[in-house]
């Protein structure tokens, strides 16, 4: 696990700044553009064939490797839709799953190494139908026809165009951006920078700049992972020496919240995704452990009365609404 956390953190530091390394690969980045430009081509001549689902169909992407707030901003999607009254599906492809047949169904207490953390997360904080499947127009279909979900939430389909969209929003780091602005393997981009402008709506973390609107996270209570049901507030750890875990793509912003509420941190970082064993979260002291959502949902198993994750809430300017609410319009009345 060290060495691959290494090798994380030296690709972290390559793609986020400009380097002899970044430079020596560009002209490998070249050749990845070339077969990006050949794929989209081949789609827009209908070699590769699109398949359109019969109710609205929203793609939530970016075109950066790693976290930008996807997940949060599906949930906030989903419980948006469904008080508009909709009944929302969400495909995604679960993302470090092992699961073996083409479309699985999660739920809320499915296998996080299974069917994937983040479609574990959707599922729990949704309680709408969630699908993993290898293809997501395949999933896309068997939510409509199985689930009677009458519009399509697709978690990280920007740059699967074999399924059509109707809206296709795309998230980014409003800190972090594009990093050094290199496609792989130089840099960070699935995509030349150049696409993010074709999407419908751009949502930025943190900071938004012109054209952007802004999303906000809410750090709610303390969770009990021994006992779910159990929440407490941040402040009954003030003061106090914590472990502090967390195995997601950038989690400084995590660590300093916990600061801003004068908790003392014992660091331990892992790599996106990571799947824990029971020594990762366990400790040989009376000091309490802290993490998030997305680590929690892999770490039930080793849980004690210590263990505590942090969900997050995304908000969404109003500016955002407004213009959702004017693509819906749109589609909804021809």
């Amino acid at each position: 696990m060290k060495k691959f956390f290494f090798l994380e953190t030296l690709i972290e530091k390559v793609w986020y700044s400009k380097n002899i390394f970044s430079l020596l690969l560009s002209p490998l980045s070249l050749i990845y553009i070339s077969i990006i430009y050949l794929r989209h081509t081949l789609y827009q001549l209908g070699l590769i064939s699109i398949t359109k689902i019969n109710v609205p169909t929203i793609v939530i992407g970016n075109i950066v490797a790693g976290g930008t707030g996807k997940t949060p901003l599906v949930i906030w999607l989903a419980k948006y839709f469904k008080d508009k009254g909709f009944l929302p599906g969400i495909v995604s492809r679960g993302y470090g799953g092992t699961y073996l047949s083409n479309i699985e169904l999660v739920k809320p207490t499915s296998n996080p190494l299974l069917v994937g953390d983040e479609p574990v997360i959707i599922a729990r904080n949704t309680n709408c139908p969630v699908v993993v499947a290898k293809k997501r127009a395949k999933g896309a279909k068997k939510l409509v026809e199985k689930y009677n979900c009458n519009i399509i939430l697709c978690d990280d389909g920007m740059q699967h165009y074999s399924l059509a969209r109707d809206i296709e929003i795309a998230v980014i780091d409003g800190q972090r951006r594009f990093g050094n602005n290199y496609c792989f393997p130089a840099g960070p981009l699935r995509e030349p920078k150049s696409r993010i402008f074709k999407a419908d709506l751009i949502v930025s973390k943190y900071n938004a700049r012109t054209c952007e609107h802004k999303m906000d996270y809410t750090y709610n209570q303390l969770v009990s992972l021994n006992e779910l049901s159990k929440t407490i507030p941040i402040s009954d750890l003030h003061g106090m020496t914590v472990h502090a875990i967390a195995g997601i793509n950038n989690p400084d912003h995590f660590f300093s919240y916990l600061r801003s509420h004068k908790l003392e941190l014992i660091i331990h970082k892992f790599p996106d995704h990571y799947s824990y064993t029971e020594d990762d979260v366990k400790f040989n002291d009376n000091f309490s452990v802290v993490m998030t959502e997305k680590d929690a949902v892999k770490c039930l198993n080793y849980s004690s009365d210590k263990h505590w994750y942090i969900p997050i809430s995304a908000e969404l300017s109003k500016s955002f609404v407004c213009d959702l609410d004017k693509l819906m319009g749109k589609i909804i009345n021809g």
